[in-house]
């Protein structure tokens, strides 16, 4: 059992309790960042005249053959290690001898570890903006494509309105605009460099920790030693934004969900993207959307999970912060598998126009444009409500939809319907006419179109 501690102990620490103390299992994943810090860490010693600069050269070219043989496959990372520290450190003093034993001078695993659990969250988090920002893409493209299709909108799940799927759509577009925004927050918040806040208390080296941090990409050091090795507030917020962004995704599976019903046919899920019954030949599932949908109860769980384990800890560090790792991991990967599939789900995906639009038709979406019509004419607005419910109320007996009737079936029921009337009612009016900003006029449409454009375009440059 390779640890970096044994100094103070007479005993073997039971197995039991190795195994179970032990992270290599799921931290050798910073391997590379655990490398990248301890490498600008050796750079700064040398710098401050703590290591020489031969011992500084030889750490480096020690650090280096190990990333290179890891990924190359000749050497394993094994279980026989603590941590992913144990196992750089302990390989490194059998390659190069003595000089490997000052790689810790001035530091902590405690500030170790969180610098490689921040350089590898600052990672994942510009992973994770790129997976956003291919979504957006896809929602842009076809939110141009769709400004003339027209569908039900809906609220309590009842048709209430005509929209276009382009405005649906830019619904979505907003809601991961802001989860794209929050990630980067979080960045700019996290991006400070906690190595050589040392235990907790600092080190008596006389360390430049401004320069390290310039080296690993940071905007400058931490500020208070017991925090920077203590703090998991931006793992917390990524799991945040995390799980706000599944949520997001988990609404639009469910509406896909939804559309791609027998009874909706509002959509066609692309085979690639489906699956099979094993007994029932006729059917084709979404898969991946209820995938989606049931994934996103697991990111909360990490969310949660990592609140509870923080509110009862004391300052500085304490070993129930080692509980970050697994759960974080899992997430990360959650949300970056889901976002990648689903992207892929919507880019192939069919949209049924006729069926939609068809849809909003016979859902009387126009009954609001029916009253208003009748408002415009005189007709007092609680006045002109009554009269079109009992419009609706002839339609549903009939089987038909509002402009299906003729012009002296609704003079029979209001005698100031007059033969404009079809056109006021038409899906295309209906929308056409709604040119509020954030409205799913054709007009109010290309304009937020151009200003999503120009946001894409920016996080591009």
């Amino acid at each position: 059992m390779a640890q970096l501690w044994g100094g103070r102990f007479t005993k073997e620490t039971d197995k039991l309790v190795y195994q179970f103390n032990a992270s290599i299992s799921f931290d050798q994943r910073f391997f590379h960042q655990d490398i990248e810090g301890s490498i600008a860490h050796v750079v700064m010693l040398e710098k401050q005249g703590i290591l020489t600069e031969q011992e500084k050269d030889d750490i480096v070219k020690g650090l280096t053959g190990i990333r290179e043989d890891v990924d190359n496959g000749v050497l394993q990372i094994t279980e026989e290690y603590e941590d992913i520290h144990s196992f750089v450190e302990a390989n490194l003093i059998n390659r190069i001898g003595e000089a490997g034993k000052k790689l810790h001078t001035g530091r902590s695993r405690n500030d170790q570890v969180a610098l490689d659990m921040r350089l590898y969250t600052r990672q994942e988090i510009v992973h994770t903006e790129e997976l956003l920002k291919e979504l957006l893409n896809t929602l842009l493209a076809m939110m141009e494509e769709h400004i003339d299709t027209y569908m039900p909108g809906f609220t309590h799940l009842q048709k209430a309105q005509p929209v276009t799927l382009a405005h649906h759509l830019g619904a979505y577009f907003e809601m991961f605009k802001r989860d794209l925004l929050r990630m980067q927050d979080i960045y700019k918040r996290m991006n400070f460099c906690p190595l050589g806040a040392g235990a907790l208390a600092g080190t008596t080296y006389p360390l430049d920790r401004g320069y390290t941090a310039s080296l690993l990409g940071f905007e400058g050091p931490t500020l208070n030693s017991m925090d920077s090795v203590s703090d998991r507030d931006y793992l917390i917020e990524y799991l945040a934004v995390a799980a706000t962004i599944m949520m997001h995704l988990s609404r639009f599976s469910e509406e896909i969900i939804i559309w791609n019903s027998n009874e909706y046919r509002f959509v066609e899920i692309d085979d690639a993207y489906s699956t099979g019954s094993s007994i029932m030949p006729q059917k084709k599932n979404p898969d991946i959307a209820e995938l989606v949908r049931g994934k996103t109860g697991r990111v909360y769980g990490a969310l949660m999970s990592l609140l509870t384990t923080m509110k009862g800890i004391p300052l500085a560090y304490n070993k129930d912060m080692q509980e970050d790792k697994e759960l974080t991991f899992d997430a990360i990967d959650t949300v970056k598998g889901c976002l990648a599939l689903f992207e892929g789900m919507l880019k192939t995906m069919k949209f049924r126009k006729d069926v939609m639009a068809k849809s909003a038709m016979n859902g009387f979406t126009n009954a609001t444009d029916a009253a208003d019509y009748l408002v415009n004419r005189g007709v007092p607005f609680r006045d002109a409500h009554s009269i079109i419910g009992k419009l609706v109320l002839y339609c549903i007996d009939k089987g038909c939809s509002i402009d299906e009737l003729s012009l002296d079936e609704l003079k029979n029921i209001c005698p100031v319907f007059e033969q404009d009337v079809y056109d006021a009612i038409s899906l295309k009016t209906c929308v056409e006419k709604r040119l509020t900003v954030g409205a799913p006029g054709q007009e109010s449409m290309r304009k937020v179109i151009g200003l999503n454009k120009s946001f894409l375009g920016k996080l591009s440059i």
